[in-house]
């Protein structure tokens, strides 16, 4: 049986759905109206209330718009203080909400796994099922702003998304030979795509150990913006001199990838060896 996790009533996400609860009611707004003005479900409402789902930082600065700061309540500051204590990075948040949505081009490098933006939802679902201590909800969250992420993908101008993917990527398990075959699989229709660009890179490039990384070209002769990770913390900066080192390990990397067609059939036979 599931045993739902009880929740700090002092906690900031448990605070943010209990003033939204009031200021709703307080209002006489339902659910479903307060969705509408969210651009979410009335469920997802509810979750928000309940404290079970983590509001995004739209989520806030809509609320704050709709209900005026009443009381001196700012949702864009109970936001700030779940990300602060969240499992889920306040920095991440800050590239997937400011940087992806307006990015021109983005280079990216993954010694580990597919890309984000490349996963599938079998993929990624598993991959979050396996982080320490993730509760079901958690998971679901974190699956569905990976998936909202990939909407950039569709707009009528998408971004050109160059990735650089480990050729271990591809035999590593994860979820199993029917998860890995819909995984490569995507990678294959999603390179149909004109603005996406994969290629594998040789297992033998040591420049690519140094971990993950992303590399996004802005609007408006903005400074390029990079991100690298680990599983603890990352990085986002503009400061020249780390955009300039990032740089060239990406170019060290691309030297070992092999050319996109070539590229394209190791995925297939990849993907044709999990079947």
């Amino acid at each position: 049986m599931h045993v739902v996790p009880s929740l700090d009533p002092g906690s900031p996400r448990v605070r943010f759905g209990s003033e939204m609860r009031r200021l709703r009611e307080a209002a006489e707004l339902s659910q479903a109206a307060v969705a509408s003005r969210l651009g979410c479900t009335q469920t997802q409402v509810s979750r928000l209330e309940k404290a079970t789902r983590t509001p995004s930082r739209s989520d806030a600065e809509r609320l704050d718009q709709l209900f005026g700061m009443a009381e001196g309540v700012s949702f864009t500051r109970l936001h700030q203080s779940i990300t602060a204590q969240s499992g889920s990075p306040i920095w991440f948040r800050s590239w997937a909400e400011e940087i992806e949505p307006t990015l021109l081009v983005l280079r990216s490098w993954d010694p580990l796994l597919i890309p984000g933006l490349l996963q599938t939802e079998a993929y990624a679902r598993h991959v979050f099922s396996q982080g320490p201590q993730v509760t079901p909800e958690e998971v679901d969250e974190r699956v569905e702003a990976r998936m909202r992420r990939q909407h950039i993908l569709d707009r009528k101008k998408p971004p050109m998304l160059l990735a650089l993917v480990d050729a271990g990527v591809l035999r590593r398990r994860i979820g199993g030979p029917e998860v890995m075959c819909e995984q490569l699989g995507h990678l294959l229709e999603l390179s149909r795509r004109p603005a996406v660009f994969i290629q594998v890179v040789d297992p033998e490039c040591v420049a690519g150990l140094a971990g993950a990384f992303m590399i996004a070209k802005l609007p408006n002769d903005q400074p390029d913006v990079v991100s690298s990770d680990s599983p603890t913390q990352a990085h986002i900066t503009t400061d020249h001199d780390i955009v300039t080192s990032i740089w060239q390990r990406y170019e060290a990397i691309r030297l070992w990838a092999y050319p996109e067609r070539i590229s394209l059939k190791m995925i297939e036979e990849a993907r044709h060896a999990w079947t």
